[in-house]
């Protein structure tokens, strides 16, 4: 036995063996993996969504990787929530008789990797540096595809997320008033993959209707601003009094005391907790603060006619031709005081970091609500013009910033930007990893029904 195995390379042998029959846990049971998952970008277990199964049937979850199994409890994972998705404990050398205990009382089981390849260092190399992406069978498939077959495939994928979008909105369009339901789905947007359901809490928790009601009146729009931000972050449970220790620079500071003591004066609804959050591995660019003073600055924004008046008529008037930058623009914030300079309460940004709401995430805002959510509401209003044109925008998306579903599928599949080269295909790719990949629906791929240099059935 070796010490000085870097876990990494555990992480590279047992993905090679993901199609190997015959695995068994340390407890005796067969075990198959179906599908490996993806690399964890957040805190918790080491691949999310992976899929395997056991004679118990199967299992959705997440995979950590030790070099030994005695890292567990060394790691404090048995203490910790986070690791209570784990459904498979994969470690080079089991060298401990404790379990792998979860936080919830369930137990993960155990596949120790040195029978399967040996105690030899001699077999290492070869398995570590073999393309990670090469054992699975769809990596294969699509290396022998004309990319006229892929592109219908991904094409064909993304407008089928598209339409399941619009559909969920339109679902929702039957229990919740529109500006409600666009509203809710514009915050979870903002709440990028980290935060979208405390995000999302937060819009139910504190509606839209109330917070346009603090817009009206005879006041100046910093103070609407700052009856806005109160309320929000408040409700959210992230000023500066309900987060101990969090930063201490903000101490004598006029606008954090303004929010604090519009909080104490209001009484609308009760506080989230802190730990509703997640700011782990977050970029101080993306803290949920700044998002949700964005929201502010929004709802000010449309206060007059309303939000989802002025997206049905901003999408009626964008022309396809490059139309998308009307669209984004629409949701771009800039922020003046306060948020300018600052990534959280006490947290200065060293330059001045006005944009609360940038272009790409505007982007990702206009292809996964605006566009869908129109398209919901066109169809439950008997709009079909807007509706046309709610779809003629979408397939006519320029490329979004790459998010970690997409990069993986990309390396999953070895395709390359130019021909992942539109949101639709983009969205394609996580419809894909949604509906198949994570759900363990191989079999039902496209992509493993074919021969190479046949044309996909779409």
């Amino acid at each position: 036995m070796t010490n000085n195995l870097p876990e990494s390379a555990v992480v590279e042998m047992w993905q090679q063996l993901m199609d190997r029959a015959g695995l068994t846990t340390e407890g005796g049971e067969p075990i198959r993996i179906i599908y490996p998952g993806r690399k964890n970008d957040r805190r918790g277990a080491d691949f999310r969504d992976a899929v395997i199964a056991t004679s118990q049937g199967i299992t959705k979850g997440d995979i950590e990787v030790h070099v030994k199994s005695s890292d567990w409890r060394a790691h404090r994972h048995h203490q910790d929530p986070a690791y209570n998705r784990v459904i498979l404990h994969v470690v080079m050398w089991h060298n401990s008789k404790a379990a792998t205990n979860l936080h919830n009382g369930k137990i993960a089981p155990i596949l120790a990797l040195d029978k399967y390849i040996g105690s030899s260092s001699s077999h290492w190399p070869r398995l570590v540096h073999s393309p990670v992406s090469s054992s699975m069978p769809c990596h294969k498939t699509v290396k022998g595809l004309a990319s006229d077959s892929l592109a219908q495939f991904l094409d064909s994928a993304g407008e089928e997320r598209f339409s399941a979008r619009a559909a969920q909105f339109q679902d929702e369009l039957t229990q919740t008033e529109a500006s409600q339901c666009l509203y809710q789905g514009v915050m979870e947007a903002l709440g990028y993959a980290k935060n979208k359901l405390p995000m999302l809490k937060l819009a139910k928790r504190l509606p839209l209707n109330i917070l346009q009601s603090m817009t009206q009146g005879e006041i100046s729009g910093q103070e609407r601003l700052a009856q806005l931000q109160a309320l929000l972050l408040g409700t959210a449970g992230l000023l500066p009094s309900q987060r101990q220790n969090r930063h201490q620079g903000y101490q004598d500071d006029k606008w954090v005391d303004k929010l604090e003591r519009l909080w104490v004066s209001s009484s609308y609804t009760k506080a989230m907790s802190k730990d509703d959050w997640q700011l782990f591995k977050v970029r101080p660019n993306n803290f949920p603060l700044r998002r949700i003073a964005a929201v502010s600055y929004l709802i000010l924004r449309y206060r007059g006619r309303g939000m989802v008046a002025e997206v049905v008529d901003m999408i009626k008037e964008t022309p396809l031709s490059g139309g998308y930058l009307r669209l984004e623009n629409g949701f771009r914030v800039t922020a003046d005081g306060y948020w300018a300079s600052h990534f959280d309460f006490g947290l200065d940004c060293k330059r001045d970091n006005p944009t609360l709401l940038g272009r790409w995430r505007a982007a990702d805002i206009a292809v996964n609500v605006l566009l869908p959510f129109t398209l919901a509401w066109s169809k439950f209003n008997s709009q079909p013009l807007v509706e046309r044109k709610a779809f003629a925008l979408y397939h006519s998306y320029h490329r979004l910033a790459i998010n970690a579903i997409e990069r993986h599928m990309m390396n999953q599949l070895g395709l390359n930007s130019s021909l992942v080269n539109s949101a639709q295909r983009q969205q394609g790719l996580i419809h894909i990893y949604n509906t198949l990949c994570s759900q363990g629906r191989c079999h039902c791929c496209p992509l493993s029904q074919l021969e190479a240099g046949h044309h996909i059935q779409v």
